[in-house]
């Protein structure tokens, strides 16, 4: 079973962790809180369906230190950051790293549960975004070379006569290829074909992390 979403706090104020449970749970979501970052990644929670809400500045690691190590390990949790005594250049190095939000203390119930439930659902569509690829992939890796060729100029727009010209084969080889590729893809149509291929080819170009570093 796939784990359901749950709402990491890591802050050092026990009060505040506490009273934001409460707020968490009335809103029917799942909730673990740790006083550190240490102790957040030692529960091995970083890999998990969710998002973290972060405070900036506590005992040993901060919470942009932990971001960063997030970002190195390339675990994509989306982060909320929220503090007490922030300023405008540590919100923007935050965003930039790829952060939610950042609030500050004292904030509004209503906005924070807003931030919570639009990081909750960036992390679902990441990772339905993550299977549809794995998915994919494994189905790609059936393919011989030639295969994939013709499903590329497929998926290019090219009719069959003009992957029989720029390969080289036979129309009608190009038409037997076209059976073995839709079959091994699982592709009830040519729109299905496409749409594999165009996953896969999202993966190979696509890095969020790359592109928030990039900014």
């Amino acid at each position: 079973m796939v784990p359901l979403p749950t709402v990491f706090v890591v802050d050092d104020d026990r009060a505040f962790c506490q009273s934001l449970r409460m707020l968490l749970h009335s809103a029917g979501l799942r909730v673990e809180d740790y006083s550190s970052a240490e102790s957040f990644l030692e529960a091995g929670c970083a890999q998990r369906p969710g998002c973290l809400v972060l405070d900036v500045r506590m005992p040993g690691w901060s919470g942009l230190e932990l971001q960063a190590h997030l970002r190195a390990k390339r675990l994509r949790m989306p982060i909320i950051f929220i503090t007490g005594h922030g300023d405008i250049p540590m919100a923007v190095r935050a965003l930039k790293a790829g952060a939610v939000d950042f609030l500050e203390k004292p904030f509004d119930d209503e906005a924070l549960l807003q931030c919570v439930y639009h990081a909750l659902e960036r992390d679902t569509q990441r990772r339905q975004g993550e299977f549809s690829r794995a998915q994919a992939d494994a189905r790609l890796a059936r393919l011989t070379p030639r295969e994939k060729e013709v499903m590329q100029l497929v998926a290019a727009g090219r009719s069959n006569k003009q992957i029989a010209a720029e390969l080289k084969i036979s129309h009608r080889t190009v038409e037997i290829y076209r059976a073995r590729v839709m079959e091994k893809l699982g592709a009830k149509s040519i729109c299905d074909l496409i749409r594999i291929a165009m996953t896969c080819e999202e993966e190979l170009c696509t890095d969020p992390l790359a592109e928030a570093a990039d900014h």
